[in-house]
């Protein structure tokens, strides 16, 4: 999580949607970097609320506007697949190294205290929803339409922002049964809603 006080915002990270290269290419310019900790940079929008925003209030007006982007479901669940084989965690029981993307998928349907280590992973939707499960984050983009982001942020922060490539993934197949698509995305539904839904212009 990146905050910035005087253009107002708050970017909220979402993990495997490109967080890691903003944080490096923004991280200077924030007045407040959350990172490093999973627990602590990737805060939930509810988290942000209540323990974060009190912190802001004594600041005034006008309010922090949140910032944040979301993946095409299934391309993310592939990201994190992709993410897990690679050969540093070979032997964790996070690793999907040795099994199919097929089967990876199969077990993200399962209840989550049923599923394996590796495919133990909430919804982006989690991160980007208040309490009663409303989208209330003020700007989600797309993954897909990154310069978009870029260039709302560029103007917001009255600076130029270029993006390195990180946390780079193997490449692996990542092919799945129509039933198991159909399943997933009937899963993901909340998740497919808020990413039809966000801003691919700036």
């Amino acid at each position: 999580m990146l905050i910035f006080i005087k253009p107002r915002i708050v970017l909220l990270s979402v993990p495997k949607t490109g967080t890691t290269a903003l944080e490096e290419a923004l991280a200077p310019k924030a007045e407040i970097v959350l990172r490093t900790r999973p627990e602590i940079k990737h805060l939930n929008l509810k988290q942000y609320r209540a323990r974060i925003r009190p912190l802001l209030a004594p600041l005034g007006n006008p309010e922090f506007q949140t910032v944040a982007v979301i993946r095409e479901p299934l391309e993310w669940l592939r990201s994190w697949y992709r993410f897990r084989a690679r050969d540093t965690l070979i032997g964790h029981p996070n690793s999907t190294a040795h099994i199919s993307f097929e089967r990876f998928a199969a077990d993200y349907l399962l209840e989550m205290d049923n599923r394996p280590a590796y495919a133990r992973l909430g919804r982006q939707s989690d991160l980007l929803t208040d309490q009663q499960g409303n989208i209330a984050v003020d700007y989600i983009f797309r993954y897909e339409a990154m310069p978009a982001l870029t260039e709302f942020l560029s103007r917001r922060l009255e600076t130029p922002i270029r993006l390195p490539r990180r946390n780079v993934s193997p490449t692996a197949v990542t092919e799945l049964e129509p039933e198991t698509e159909v399943r997933l995305r009937e899963t993901l539904s909340r998740d497919y809603q808020i990413w039809q839904a966000a801003r691919q212009t700036p």
